[in-house]
């Protein structure tokens, strides 16, 4: 049993300013897209590419694209972009890479790659003057060392909509821009409605072997770095990550009323998926934890948008509720046996 805890960190105090910060570079998101969409090779793919946390971060981009625009888009991690070698890769691509640190290597070299191969390359990224964002043609950046996921969901984000706009996608872009403009305040207030929830989860939790995590469509994301990245890296708690569609084909046999479950759930189009799991859940575990994006106020985000915003909010949410294990558990997240400490 847990009896070891720590002081919980407050919301990070450079929450607003960074997200913020990100919203300032939505101009120079559009100049890039329109000059590679306005060149002789145009635009015929976009390839989103990084590891871990990184990749997580373009998951929602990702469903954004393949749900609405008139190219293709392909997402991986930065290894297997180089070992799959994509025929569709070379002029006309744009391949967006991205690292926190910008050294992660694989990324790094995916960088590289892409460039050898005649792609255009933006990399998503903490600091302008990393390896990573040397190596690309231009970067994206957020600055903060604590506030990290927000940021990079905005920056991606942005970028989406600008291929979206910039290859005649029709949308009402300007009250796009306004519900991202209220971010900073909508996902600050979203942190604080929800240290409750993030609490109680975190200590029904604790001690339990292993915790499933459930989410779906643009939300996958949310779920999967949060089973990958905070509960297996960061608490070195045993966690699978599964698509609410697919756990009904293998992963709910192993569903008993004793096994924890959280379940995350967006707004969008793919909604219908996570609510099916959680009649599911209700009918039979005693352990279900659900984080809702509707129990959020999200203030000056409009309804028909929510959608569009709750993989941002689901994001933050599972790094505020991470540190709320690290309370709880008394384990710092920034504790490593393997990742920086040794040769891999």
């Amino acid at each position: 049993m847990t009896t070891a805890t720590l002081p919980l960190k407050p919301i990070n105090p450079d929450f607003k300013e960074t997200v913020s910060f990100a919203l300032g570079q939505r101009e120079a998101a559009r100049t890039f897209v329109e000059g590679i969409t306005g060149s002789d090779a145009g635009l015929r793919n976009v390839f989103l590419v990084g590891c871990g946390g990184s990749l997580v971060a373009s998951y929602a981009v990702h469903h954004m694209l393949e749900t609405r625009a008139p190219f293709p888009v392909f997402h991986m991690n930065s290894a297997e972009f180089q070992f799959r070698k994509p025929a569709l890769l070379g002029e006309g691509s744009l391949v967006v890479v991205a690292s926190h640190t910008g050294t992660t290597k694989e990324t790094v070299a995916a960088a590289e790659f892409a460039r050898a191969a005649g792609a255009t390359v933006a990399a998503v990224t903490r600091l302008p003057d990393s390896p990573l964002a040397k190596a690309a043609h231009t970067a994206f950046t957020y600055g903060s060392e604590d506030t990290v996921a927000a940021p990079k969901h905005v920056l991606f984000a942005q970028l989406g909509h600008a291929l979206l706009e910039q290859t005649g996608v029709p949308g009402d872009y300007a009250q796009l821009r306004a519900a991202y403009e209220a971010l900073p305040e909508a996902l600050h207030r979203a942190q604080l409605e929800s240290e409750e929830l993030c609490h109680s989860i975190a200590a029904a939790l604790a001690d339990e072997d292993v915790t499933y995590v459930l989410s779906a469509g643009p939300n996958y994301g949310a779920g999967y770095g949060f089973t990958m990245c905070y509960l297996m890296e960061m608490q070195w708690k045993h966690g699978g990550s599964y698509n609410a569609g697919e756990f009904f084909h293998g992963a709910f046999e192993v569903v008993t009323e004793d096994q924890p479950v959280l379940l995350m759930l967006g707004e969008d189009g793919t909604r219908p998926m996570a609510e099916r799991a959680k009649t599911f859940l209700d009918k039979y575990t005693r352990k279900a934890h659900y984080i809702d994006t509707r129990s959020l106020s999200l203030p000056g985000v409009p309804e028909e948008l929510r959608g569009e915003i709750s993989p941002i909010a689901l994001n933050t949410l599972a790094s505020r509720l991470a540190h709320h294990y690290e309370a709880v558990r008394g384990h710092d997240l920034d504790k490593r046996r393997y990742m920086f400490q040794v040769e891999y």
